[in-house]
């Protein structure tokens, strides 16, 4: 690795401007964010078809594919989000990319890094701490009810033993006996404001505006009303800063934020991307999962509350995916099958699809496996063609950037071409039942939305809270188009249920929950935990 004040000057940051977290990892001062030059740069989202359990690589892609743009002479930066340790020692394992396609120093990243996930845990339970006192207090009492309190406390980790409890017990020197739960930290509110803050009064107002719940006498409580959001501000004054780091072949990356994007928005914060726009001519970015989910947050939340213009979509896909969509079992993955790939060309199809309807045309990433065959590879690329799309074999992962200049030409290619001009999929104004509706008929292809007697409650709350004009952040499945983790592919004649709604007036948008997604993951069978090693001197094996 290369000191970090060397990255620093490639993207000319002066290292007097460097807020050193050793030698390999600093914090970068907001005031380096330029709105003149973020117009002038060019911004490219990595996003994917639908993954397996173990994903398709759109980390090891983004930063393969800054890797292969800076080997064609365009300067870049990759902008990621921050790993939460919950999947790192769970099933998914870390998110700093893998191969030779890594963002280091790896550990660290993919650990405590500079500390943000540990002060949004703090600021987040800090207003818990400041709510039960409230109720507890004699003094300034707000007359909260219990009974409606909207907060939970989180945790960094998949812990589903603390998704529903009961504190205060054990005499009134502990407080009052209420029912309470933890959310993993990406789903916190804190961690959807840090990623939509424009800057640090922003941040304040958004978390004063954090909905707590209401009175005996249903008044609406927020944040601001127990004096909370500076001392959560105090608690982020560090955490609001992006975080530079490198790529393996010596290029800047930022990486800042870490939200999910089944339960949250899942993509960095706003403020790392108009870091990287103001110091790189291109910026490669990533919204988590399957384009029905990250991409989808990411164009209709983040670039219209932030005013981005996206130039290019990447769509990862591998062929173990196709395959699984195809029908093939777990133990398959790596069997080559014509068929089944072809069977499983549906779900792909219908995210390119997707992107479209954001005037965008995507360029297909062929994540590449061992196992892959020409045939295959074949069979995709001319589907892809028949659709007007590029499908590119993509090997960041065995040949660092040498193995993505193809993909990174074709990228540049579809910049230059002048064709794609992003539109949001609907108005914020319209109503959220409007917006729900939008999405489910024209991402998921659902016939319709079904709504439980407590959704319908929640509908007539988002109403009294005045949040009608804010977008919507869907809660669902990662594994398909529906909120029914078995309907593979590209599912039919299906309709969707939101379950409840989550009011994330802080962050600037509801959140309707699907089926039976929840915002505390459990651990598997065998965690990822279990593979991992650290010797004498501190060196760690198994963490990836």
């Amino acid at each position: 690795m290369k000191h970090i004040e060397e990255i620093a000057s490639k993207i000319k940051i002066d290292k007097d401007d460097l807020e050193l977290y050793g030698k390999y990892k600093a914090k970068l001062p907001l005031q380096l964010i330029d709105e003149n030059k973020i117009k002038q740069h060019h911004l490219i989202l990595v996003t994917a078809m639908t993954p397996t359990p173990a994903g398709e690589g759109k980390t090891t892609t983004s930063i393969g594919l800054t890797e292969g743009l800076n080997k064609i002479g365009k300067q870049t930066t990759v902008v990621l989000r921050e790993p939460s340790l919950g999947p790192v020692f769970g099933i998914k394992g870390g998110a700093a990319g893998g191969g030779y396609s890594q963002v280091v120093p790896m550990e660290d990243i993919n650990l405590h890094f500079t500390g943000d996930f540990s002060a949004i845990e703090k600021a987040n339970n800090l207003l818990s701490a400041l709510i039960d006192n409230n109720i507890q207090s004699k003094t300034n009492n707000l007359g909260i009810d219990p009974r409606t309190i909207a907060w939970k406390r989180v945790m960094d980790m998949n812990d589903r033993s603390l998704r529903d409890i009961v504190i205060g017990l054990g005499g009134t020197g502990n407080g009052i006996p209420r029912e309470d739960g933890f959310n993993i930290t990406p789903a916190s509110e804190v961690m959807a404001i840090l990623c939509m803050a424009t800057n640090f009064e922003d941040l304040k107002k958004r978390l004063g505006n954090i909905y707590v719940g209401q009175t005996f006498d249903k008044k609406p409580i927020y944040a601001k009303d127990l004096k909370a959001e500076n001392a959560m501000a105090i608690l982020l004054k560090d955490a609001i800063k992006p975080n530079l780091v490198q790529t393996m072949e010596g290029n800047p990356a930022i990486i800042h934020g870490g939200p999910f994007a089944n339960i949250a928005q899942g993509t960095n914060t706003i403020l790392a991307t108009k870091m990287g726009l103001s110091l790189s001519d291109y910026v490669v970015t990533e919204a988590g999962f399957g384009a029905d989910l990250g991409a989808e947050k990411f164009l209709d939340i983040k670039c219209v509350s932030a005013g981005l213009k996206p130039e290019a979509v990447v769509v990862v896909a591998t062929i173990r995916a196709l395959r699984h969509h195809g029908g093939s079992p777990a133990a398959e993955y790596n069997t080559p099958s014509i068929e089944r790939v072809s069977a499983g060309f549906s779900n792909l199809e219908k995210h390119i699809e997707n992107v479209k309807k954001f005037g965008l045309n995507p360029v297909v990433a062929i994540n590449a496996f061992p196992s892959d065959t020409p045939e295959e590879v074949q069979l995709i690329q001319e589907k892809c063609a028949s659709m007007g799309v590029q499908a590119i074999v993509a090997h960041g992962w065995a040949k660092g950037g040498e193995g993505m200049t193809d993909l990174a030409e074709a990228v540049v290619k579809e910049i230059e071409s002048g064709k794609n001009n992003f539109v949001q999929l609907y108005d914020w104004k319209i109503s959220i039942r409007e917006k729900i509706e939008k999405i489910a008929k024209e991402i998921y292809g659902a016939d319709g939305v079904d709504y439980s007697k407590e959704a319908l409650s929640g509908l007539q709350r988002i109403d009294a809270l005045g949040l009608n004009e804010l977008p919507v952040c869907m809660a669902k499945t990662q594994k398909s188009f529906s909120d029914n983790d078995n309907l593979l592919g590209r599912p039919s004649n299906f309709r969707i249920t939101v379950r409840e709604f989550e009011f994330a007036a802080g962050a600037g948008f509801v959140i309707p929950i699907l089926g039976k997604m929840m915002r505390m993951p459990g651990l598997p069978a065998v965690p990822a935990s279990e593979g991992m090693f650290i010797d004498n001197d501190g060196k760690i094996s198994g963490l990836s």
